[in-house]
């Protein structure tokens, strides 16, 4: 924004340099230090709201901090990429090239380095390409969640999970190569969201066999098709995960009729909550290995 002077102060007045907001006369020193505005990083502020401020708020303060020195990577890129896979208290995360840049509490600095092709710029935000995103949250963390954020990006961007396969050439020795291949052999770029993922592999890990993704059920009859967040279609057994959108009046109805035109096609429809998946996932497991007419002791779950 640009005041009657003509500075621009970027970002104002959701994430911006404070010193930036007064030198263009848009705030004062006491107004900014009262309940309007959060101070995030140093001379880094945001306005405040009724809420704590998401990911993506604080991604957006993260980079106006570090603006001209870094990019925004990891889980801050893949909110800026319309790729949202990390969980909500998740550090904003930011790559710069030297070690001229701090860590603050809230903000991790990675110091690596990327190769031009491998920025993009997103509205006035730079932050890492999707493939390299995906990369780098690939050799990072927990295994599901490392599969959460390539199949959130690969999905939403479009491009085939094993590309990354030519990142590790690019970057030989760098920390976590060692640890990508276990993750492409998991990552499905069809899971419709990250908890679709969760659930997906809470199967596969249990050792159950691998359901697909994004099912189509066609019904000749009435030439309509039903999408199955996952399947197992010789058995006819399809598995939904019911996020918020589901618990709406609008979706609630809609379920209704979707699960009564998949019952009279002779499916069989496992629904679970995010409550289920992260609470008890043995009985999920058991519970399909039963419809699979495996046996239970089998399994992990």
């Amino acid at each position: 924004m640009r005041d009657a002077a003509g500075m621009t102060v970027p970002g104002w007045p959701e994430a911006f340099r404070g010193s930036a907001a007064i030198a263009a006369g848009l705030v004062t020193r006491g107004r900014l230090r009262g309940p309007s505005f959060l101070r995030l990083f140093p001379d880094t502020y945001v306005r405040a709201g009724a809420s704590p401020p998401d990911l993506l708020l604080r991604s957006r303060a993260a980079y106006r901090y570090v603006e001209g020195r870094g990019v925004l990577s990891g889980y801050s890129a893949a909110e800026v990429l319309d790729a949202s896979c990390g969980p909500a208290d998740a550090p904003a995360e930011v790559t710069v090239p030297d070690r001229a840049q701090r860590a603050h509490p809230g903000l991790v600095v990675r110091r690596e380095r990327l190769a031009p092709g491998e920025i993009r710029t997103v509205g006035t935000l730079r932050c890492t390409f999707p493939h390299r995103t995906a990369f780098d949250l690939a050799r990072r963390g927990a295994l599901v969640d490392r599969v959460m954020g390539v199949d959130a990006l690969a999905r939403r961007h479009g491009f085939a999970p094993d590309l990354l396969l030519n990142l590790p050439v690019r970057y030989p020795g760098l920390r976590g190569t060692d640890r990508l291949a276990e993750v492409l052999a998991l990552a499905d770029r069809g899971s419709g969201s990250p908890m679709e993922t969760r659930l997906r592999l809470l199967l596969v890990l249990a050792g159950l066999p691998r359901p697909r993704t994004q099912w189509v059920v066609q019904d000749e009859r009435v030439r309509r098709a039903v999408w199955l967040d996952l399947a197992y279609p010789l058995h006819r057994i399809g598995i939904e995960y019911d996020g918020g959108t589901h618990t709406t009046a609008a979706g609630v109805r809609r379920d209704i009729a979707r699960s009564t035109d998949l019952l009279d096609l002779g499916w069989r429809i496992y629904r679970y909550t995010a409550d289920e998946v992260y609470g008890e996932p043995g009985r999920i497991v058991r519970q399909i290995a039963r419809a699979l007419g495996m046996d239970v002791r089998a399994v992990a779950g």
